[in-house]
């Protein structure tokens, strides 16, 4: 159905796909894709924390049952490798999320949609016929809002994830590019969205505090979006454990930590470095997820080390989107699914159940 553009020779790690990306790619669409938050702080931090943990090996244990298997809200997973919620796929590929829906499907990763898709989410389902979730930022509008939940639901979408950390944001290496969507690329979910109220800042008062975030969600907006739907709730953008409490009681049936990709508030910790905290807040309530820097099968295995259920990647699949298509995409989820069973074959895992701090080495015995 696709075809697949040539991958390059010598492609065999997710950082080979990102150079080969960068390569093919306008250099403003990369700035776009690739640029983090003011100074990239946060952007850089998200890799080197994952490289400061060590990892110790472990011997002769018998793996022969190994697997990589579990269950997630009801959801069967041969892997626990979901692709992230990434806005305008058809910036790297002319079928868009219709590509990328292909390529997930054929590997079993779970794919999230974005709200800002530039494939509508009815077009998606059809294009791969596997597992979706829908992932969804409340506009000014709450009735605007539902509907685009209630298409999710029909669609066959098997739970929301909310974006709550980005209001809004500020990056940039994006402005020194002067990226701009090119014509035929938009939000197509949000069309029809009726336009916000009139900004109430005059010359002498803030635009972001008298305007743009008028319409941003709250706390209440969670419990509203919780009634609303019988899908199970993730959060996405949890960094601090007040946090993860609050969304609980509010209804929340998992979180996802996540710093946005280093792409909202500049210098906070690395996401990885977040997670310790925000499980013993969770406390095995719900399911913690985990995105933000993740490149090697031993970054997926340090995360569900840290408490993490499952991770999610972003830009990495969009490079391999990039590159060769759906194929691509493929690629690079199952290099990342095979390091990750290398590393726990090597550190004595036959499980993701197994996966504990004894992996680390500053904590073996």
């Amino acid at each position: 159905m696709y075809a697949a553009p040539a991958i390059p020779p010598g492609t065999v790690t997710l950082d080979d796909y990102e150079a080969a990306a960068r390569q093919r790619l306008d250099p403003r669409i990369w700035a776009y894709l690739a640029g983090g938050g003011a100074d990239e702080v946060t952007l850089a931090a998200n890799r080197a924390a994952f490289a400061g943990l060590r990892l110790t090996g472990r011997v002769l244990r018998d793996l022969r049952q190994a697997h990589t298997r579990l269950a997630l809200f009801g959801q069967a997973m041969d892997h626990p490798i979901l692709l992230a919620p990434v806005a305008f796929h058809r910036l790297v590929h002319p079928d868009g999320e219709r590509a990328t829906a292909f390529g997930a499907a054929a590997i079993r990763a779970t794919l999230v949609v974005s709200t800002q898709s530039s494939t509508a989410v009815e077009e998606v389902a059809a294009a791969g016929q596997g597992p979706l979730w829908f992932q969804l930022y409340i506009q000014h509008d709450r009735p605007f809002t539902e509907a685009l939940l209630r298409r999710a639901e029909a669609a066959g979408c098997q739970a929301i994830v909310l974006t709550v950390d980005a209001p809004v944001g500020l990056r940039n290496r994006e402005q020194r590019a002067g990226f701009a969507l090119p014509p035929g690329v938009e939000a197509v979910h949000l069309r029809g969205l009726p336009p916000p109220p009139p900004n109430r800042a005059d010359r002498a008062e803030s635009e972001v505090f008298r305007g743009l975030l008028d319409g941003a969600p709250r706390w209440a907006d969670v419990a509203w979006l919780r009634r609303l739907t019988r899908l199970p709730l993730l959060l996405k953008g949890i960094m601090a454990p007040d946090d993860a409490r609050r969304a609980i009681e509010a209804g929340a049936d998992g979180l996802i930590v996540s710093n946005h990709g280093g792409r909202a508030l500049d210098t906070m910790p690395a996401a990885i470095e977040a997670l310790p905290r925000i499980a013993a807040a969770v406390a095995g309530r719900v399911p913690v997820l985990v995105d933000g820097g993740i490149r090697r099968g031993t970054d997926v295995l340090k995360a569900i080390a840290l408490g993490a259920s499952a991770v999610l990647i972003g830009r990495p699949y969009i490079h391999g989107l990039a590159v060769g298509g759906p194929v691509g995409l493929a690629h690079v989820v199952k290099i990342l699914r095979t390091e990750l069973e290398i590393a726990m074959a090597l550190t004595g895992c036959a499980t993701l159940a197994e996966i504990d701090r004894g992996v680390f080495w500053d904590e073996a015995q």
